[in-house]
C-alpha cells in the first residue's frame, strides 16, 4: 500500500488537506470521492530520492486513469449543447440532467451522467459535481462553468463551451485525417517488409545454398536479419511492444516530452501543422476564457493546461510571471519570443481597443485556416512522398535479395566473352 498527500474540498466547500492510504493513485481517487470529497489533487507521498520515480509511477496512474474514465469528445460537445438548450428553456439542472440520463447512450458518460444528477440533488454545485470526475471534464470546462454560474449566464458560457468544444472536436479530426493515410501507408510497408525477410529471403536462401553461390555482403547480411527474426520472432515481437511502451512512457515524463515536442517542431512537414494548431486553440480559448469574465492570471494558468506542446507550455508559464509582474497580455507573450507576430499584434490591437476577446476570436479564425491550407498542401505532397519511400524500403529489399543473380549474370556475361 501505498501514501498519498491530497488536497479536497467537502460538501460545504472547505478545503481539506490529508493522506490516505491506497494500492494506486486510481484507489486513491475512488477512495477520496466515495466518501464525498471534492479532489483538487492527489500526489504519492515519498522521500526526495525518490521524487522522480514516484512523479513517474504518479503520472503512469493518471494516463492510465485519464484513459479509463475518457469519453468521446462527441459525447461531451452533445451532452454540452443539450444541458445549455435545457437550461436556457428553464429548467432546472436536475431536471436537465434527468432528460440527459434517460437520453445518453453510452454506458460509460450515462454512468458519470447519473453520478453527476445524485451530486447535484446533494447540493452539490454544478461545477463542484463536474470537478470530481477529472478524466471526463478538463480544469477548462470547470472553469468556464463555474465562471457562468457566478456571473448568472451560466446557459450563454454552456453554448459557446459547445462551439468551442466542436471546434476542438474538428481541428483534431483534421489533424489525424491529415495523419491516418501515412500512417497506414507506413505500417502496411512495415508489414510488407517483414513478410519479405520472413518469408521471401528463406526461399531465395535455399537455392543459393543448393547452388553454393557466393553471396555479396548485403545479402549475407540481410539473411542474418532473416534468421534472427524467424529464431526469435515472439522476442521480437515483445521487443517491439515494449519499445512502443517506452515511448509512451517517456513521453509522460517532463524531459521525455520537452525531447519529442521539440523534435515535432524540427520537423519541416510537420512544424507549421503544430504551431497553426496550437495558435489556433490557446487564441480561441484565451478569448472565450477572458470573455467568461476569467481573470487573466487565472485564464493563463488554464490555457497552459490546454496547450499541448511543452515549448509553449513554458511561454505561457512565462508570460504568466510577466503578466503578475504588470505588463499587459500582449508584451507578456511578445518577451517570452516564443509567439508568432500575428497573434502579439491582434492581442495588443484587442488591448488598445479594449476587444480583446473579438480579437483573440479573429486570430483563432486565422490559425485555423492557415491550419486548413497546411493540411491541404500536406495531403496533397504526402502520397507521392509515401511512394517514394515504400519504392526505396521495399526495392531496397528486392535488389538484396536479386543481388546474386545480378553477379552471376555479370560474371557469366564476362565468360562468355
Amino acid at each position: 500500500m501505498a501514501t498519498f498527500n491530497y488536497v479536497a474540498k467537502d460538501s460545504k466547500g472547505h478545503k481539506h488537506e490529508g493522506t490516505i492510504s491506497a494500492s494506486s493513485l486510481d484507489g486513491a481517487l475512488n477512495k477520496l470521492r466515495e466518501s464525498g470529497q471534492t479532489v483538487i489533487s492527489v500526489v504519492e507521498a515519498g522521500s526526495a530520492q525518490s521524487g522522480s520515480r514516484g512523479s513517474l509511477i504518479n503520472a503512469i496512474s493518471l494516463y492510465i486513469y485519464k484513459k479509463r474514465t475518457a469519453v468521446p469528445l462527441t459525447s461531451l460537445v452533445f451532452f454540452t449543447r443539450q444541458l445549455a438548450t435545457m437550461f436556457s428553456a428553464g429548467l432546472t439542472i436536475e431536471k436537465a440532467l434527468g432528460n440527459i440520463l434517460y437520453e445518453e447512450g453510452n454506458r460509460k458518460f450515462k454512468k458519470v451522467v447519473a453520478e453527476l444528477l445524485n451530486d447535484v440533488k446533494k447540493g452539490f454545485s454544478l461545477s463542484d459535481a463536474l470537478e470530481r470526475h477529472p478524466g471526463v471534464f478538463s480544469p477548462l470546462f470547470v472553469a468556464l462553468v463555474k465562471s457562468g454560474e457566478v456571473s448568472g449566464s451560466l446557459s450563454t458560457v454552456l453554448d459557446e463551451l459547445a462551439d468551442y468544444l466542436e471546434f476542438v472536436h474538428d481541428t483534431r479530426r483534421k489533424v489525424i485525417s491529415a495523419m491516418s493515410y501515412p500512417a497506414f501507408v507506413v505500417v502496411i510497408m512495415f508489414g510488407l517488409a517483414v513478410a519479405l525477410i520472413v518469408k521471401i529471403v528463406p526461399m531465395f536462401q535455399e537455392v543459393y545454398q543448393r547452388f553454393g553461390a557466393e553471396l555479396p555482403l548485403p545479402t549475407q547480411m540481410l539473411i542474418k536479419v532473416s534468421e534472427g527474426i524467424r529464431a526469435n520472432f515472439l522476442i521480437s515481437l515483445i521487443g517491439f511492444i515494449v519499445f512502443i511502451s517506452l515511448i509512451i512512457i517517456t513521453n509522460l515524463t517532463y524531459t521525455g516530452k520537452y525531447i519529442f515536442d521539440k523534435m515535432k517542431l524540427s520537423t519541416p512537414v510537420f512544424k507549421n501543422m503544430i504551431i497553426d494548431s496550437t495558435m489556433s486553440k490557446m487564441a480561441r480559448t484565451f478569448g472565450m476564457l477572458l470573455g467568461a469574465g476569467v481573470p487573466v492570471v487565472e485564464t493563463m494558468g488554464l490555457v497552459h493546461r490546454v496547450v499541448d506542446n511543452i515549448h509553449y507550455k513554458n511561454a505561457i508559464k512565462e508570460a504568466t510571471q510577466f503578466v503578475k509582474d504588470g505588463y499587459s497580455i500582449a508584451a507578456s507573450l511578445k518577451k517570452t519570443e516564443a509567439f508568432p507576430h500575428t497573434l502579439l499584434s491582434l492581442a495588443a490591437t484587442g488591448e488598445e481597443t479594449g476587444e480583446m476577446e473579438k480579437m483573440l476570436t479573429k486570430a483563432a479564425d486565422f490559425y485555423d485556416k492557415q491550419l486548413e491550407a497546411v493540411i491541404g498542401r500536406l495531403t496533397s505532397l504526402i502520397e507521392p512522398m509515401l511512394i517514394v519511400l515504400i519504392a526505396l524500403v521495399i526495392g531496397t529489399i528486392v535488389i538484396v535479395i536479386y543481388l546474386p543473380i545480378f553477379n552471376f549474370g555479370m560474371a557469366l556475361k564476362k565468360g562468355l566473352k
